[in-house]
């Protein structure tokens, strides 16, 4: 199964008071493992960068002015997300400036029932403690010692670390990779499958007089004992 992992930075925390999208950042898996597509475009937003936003992705507006537009990177954008279920951390908050975006240049929203969004998923798991990016790969011990900063690409890749886990997929396949026969074992060493019922014999009775007879009529010095020895 194809999914993709997902994640944005912004300008703030509200696309409904003014705030854009910057950045959007994209990893394929496919079968809970990472193929190593990705996408990632930055977003010129059109408007200045407050300094609480530029704090936690570094992004300025002077950056940011020269990229393209969302109107310009949107059909790459969603030829390659396809029709594939996107695995989001807090998804309300990254589908909403999406959908946002889509609606200023009339397009479709995404559905919100294609969202996997694993801050509820790691609520489940872990209740009753902090489910941020940073203490997930803290927990499933995924290094995050590039993530000095925001970023949508970088956060998407450890998002995808942290949903394999999250969901038992890792554990899954080590599980299936001990269990699978060693490639250097010799065909004899394989266990043979035994019919529950034998066959019935083929060769009968009158067979095995026919053949002691015919044995008989070779005499005492048979042709064969000059290549094998006698017996």
């Amino acid at each position: 199964m194809r999914e993709i992992v997902l994640d944005t930075e912004t300008t703030g925390l509200d696309p409904l008071r003014g705030d854009r999208l910057v950045e959007i950042g994209c990893v394929e898996i496919f079968n809970r493992m990472p193929t190593g597509q990705t996408f990632h475009r930055y977003i010129n937003p059109e408007r200045d960068m407050p300094q609480e936003a530029f704090a936690v992705h570094g992004l300025s507006a002077e950056f940011l002015a020269t990229k393209p537009l969302f109107a310009e990177v949107v059909d790459e954008f969603l030829d390659f997300i396809a029709d594939a279920p996107l695995v989001i951390h807090n998804a309300s908050f990254d589908i909403g400036f999406i959908n946002a975006e889509l609606a200023k240049i009339a397009r479709q929203p995404i559905p919100r029932d294609r969202l996997v969004d694993t801050l509820l998923l790691a609520r489940r798991k872990h209740p009753g403690v902090s489910n941020r990016l940073d203490d997930l790969c803290s927990r499933y011990a995924i290094d995050n010692s590039r993530r000095t900063k925001h970023g949508a690409l970088l956060d998407a890749e450890l998002l995808a670390e942290v949903y394999i886990d999250l969901i038992g997929a890792r554990q899954s396949q080590l599980i299936l990779a001990e269990a699978a026969p060693s490639r250097s074992h010799r065909p004899g060493d394989a266990p043979r499958r035994q019919r529950e019922v034998p066959l019935a014999p083929r060769v009968s009775d009158a067979d095995r007089a026919a053949h002691r007879a015919f044995v008989a009529t070779l005499g005492d010095k048979p042709l064969w004992n000059e290549y094998f020895g006698e017996a």
